[in-house]
């Protein structure tokens, strides 16, 4: 797992270097759906209308919390596919500065993993939306 102190470049690195390991597409899913069975339990009270994440096929419940100029981000999903997406931007956002998240190619990144072309277009619109939702908390921030 990577270093809280690493920046997003290291964190893509070291997704990308899990990737290609996996030889082809079927595990690369069944590795994202791992790090989804990893994530921690999103208590019920971040389970709101407000922390749902529109534009996904499953329903994802996404709620962050702010510590100055960072973000941590909590996530959850009915669907192990979409866990396992949030769970991915969450190792790769989680904990960063604003500014850092909003500085960030999101699409470059995800493109470099391969995610988009694997995904059926709805689950890839889904992951957009996650993105979306964990930029626009950046922007909040000011």
């Amino acid at each position: 797992m990577m270093d809280a102190d690493a920046s997003m470049d290291d964190a893509l690195a070291e997704l990308v270097e899990d990737f290609e390991v996996l030889e082809d597409w079927e595990q690369r899913i069944a590795y994202v759906i791992d790090l989804g069975r990893a994530l921690p339990p999103l208590p019920e009270t971040d389970r709101i209308d407000a922390n749902k994440v529109s534009g996904c096929a499953a329903q994802v419940w996404l709620a962050s919390e702010r510590d100055g100029d960072r973000l941590s981000f909590r996530a959850d999903s009915d669907s192990a596919i979409s866990r396992g997406n949030v769970a991915l931007l969450l190792r790769l956002y989680s904990g960063r500065a604003a500014h850092d998240i909003l500085a960030f190619d999101a699409k470059a990144a995800l493109e470099r993993l391969g995610l988009p072309q694997a995904l059926t277009r709805q689950r890839a619109n889904g992951l957009n939306a996650m993105v979306g939702r964990i930029r626009q908390a950046a922007l909040e921030v000011g």
